[in-house]
């Protein structure tokens, strides 16, 4: 029975493994070697507000394909009973063209975005069947916890595999790689391997809920998905505090995703050296990994949504810290405290959906949680990057990101959330 489950389980461990696999290509591709490699390497010939432009553009148009498909995998999954099966589908996206990057040449930016585009669905595709499986591998009582721990996985892994890319990266002649840029696109190419490799446990270990399985065609299954999805747009708009938080959720976590994606490219653009800044990633993701679990044991003891409004709030006067660093310590300052509450703000909102979440409905919801949370980052970069363009300065873009933290605070504020 679902009340018997242990909170570290062998089928959580191996679920929270999905979250140390893909966050490899969270860490290493989205928030560090991508943002500067692209602009130093594939689009070399473009000005430094240029190029942030469009990687802004690149991260809003993967955000925009979960917007229009996240609700309708959730049915699909729901339907068909195969949330594991869809996740290895998008997790083998994602890798397969992380691998590319490996082939592309200098100059071809065109390229590199688009094979972007694609590792970026997949990397979200595949979360939305992970954080859909929460369900499976856990009770109310320890959602929470559990939730707390595979953002910690995620951490952890993606850290280990960052700081080896780092030292590939710093000492390239210790690996036997001939530069800096063989260092990055066997970076890269790591990513890939490690994603896939350490997505096996889940896929072994990992129980799906089954239901009575349709023997409908592949045909009436997508539309009987269709249709659910417009049912489910209809039934959200009947859950009132559900709607609201949703809504906070989405504005509040397109910052937060901005700042992950954009964070890099922000400090190459006001004059930091690579080198320093990939270091500030890594103060990030080591900070990251006990606070988050920290931050779920606080949100235990004094409520999830104080834990959230500390958490905003921190990311509010991170966007007025980014006014006046100048010196690469000012920016690990700045994403010391990053590490302090990312993991944790997303963590404790995962964990405040699934008590929402009505029984039956579990992928079919999270789809819509995905929807908000991985499309967020349709405005966010791409609107950071337009201000950065429009002002000559990365810093009008930083502060830009205001006009998301401080609606999505006051939004949260109208949430009634079930404390356990």
């Amino acid at each position: 029975m679902k009340t018997e489950k242990k909170i570290l389980s062998k089928e959580v461990i191996s679920w929270a493994f999905y979250d140390w696999a893909n966050s490899a290509f969270a860490t290493t591709v989205i928030a560090g070697f991508f943002p500067i490699f692209f602009k130093s390497f594939w689009a070399n010939s473009l000005s430094d507000t240029e190029s942030t432009a469009l990687l802004g553009l690149a991260n809003s148009l993967s955000g925009f394909f979960i917007l229009i498909f996240a609700p309708f995998l959730g049915a699909l999954a729901d339907i068909t009973f195969r949330k594991k099966y869809m996740l290895v589908f998008f997790m083998l996206i994602g890798a397969g063209s992380t691998v590319s990057f490996f082939f592309i040449y200098e100059g071809y930016w065109m390229i590199a975005v688009i094979a972007y585009i694609l590792a970026s669905i997949g990397f979200s595709g595949g979360n939305i069947f992970y954080d859909s499986l929460i369900i499976d591998v856990s009770n109310d009582q320890s959602r929470n916890q559990v939730s707390a721990f595979g953002y910690a996985m995620g951490y952890l892994g993606g850290g280990i595999l960052f700081v080896v890319n780092v030292l590939m990266y710093l000492q390239p002649n210790i690996f036997g790689l001939a530069s800096e840029i063989d260092a990055v696109l066997f970076s890269f190419l790591s990513v890939a391997i490690w994603w896939s490799i350490f997505t096996l446990p889940l896929i072994k270990f990992v129980k799906e809920r089954k239901g009575e399985i349709t023997s409908l065609s592949l045909t009436s299954t997508v539309k009987n998905s269709f249709f659910r999805v417009i049912n489910t747009f209809k039934e959200i708009r009947q859950y009132k505090n559900l709607f609201y938080f949703l809504v906070a959720y989405w504005l509040y976590m397109d910052g937060i995703d901005t700042v992950v994606r954009m964070a890099l490219a922000f400090g190459s653009d006001i004059g930091l050296a690579s080198s320093e800044l990939i270091v500030a990633l890594i103060i990030t993701q080591f900070i990251g990994f006990p606070s988050t679990i920290f931050f779920g044991l606080l949100a235990e003891r004094f409520g999830l949504k104080i834990l959230l409004y500390i958490g905003i709030g921190i990311y509010i006067l991170i966007c007025f810290g980014g006014l006046v660093i100048s010196t690469i310590f000012g920016f690990y300052l700045l994403a010391g405290v990053i590490g302090l509450v990312q993991g944790g703000v997303q963590s404790v909102s995962r964990a405040v959906f699934s008590k929402m979440v009505p029984d039956g409905k579990d992928s079919e919801f999270f789809g819509f949680y995905n929807l908000v949370g991985k499309s967020a980052v349709i405005f966010g970069p791409m609107m950071m990057g337009l201000v950065s363009y429009l002002f000559s300065d990365p810093r009008a873009g930083i502060i830009s990101l205001l006009i998301l933290f401080i609606p999505g605070l006051l939004v949260l504020r109208m949430v009634e959330i079930k404390e356990r």
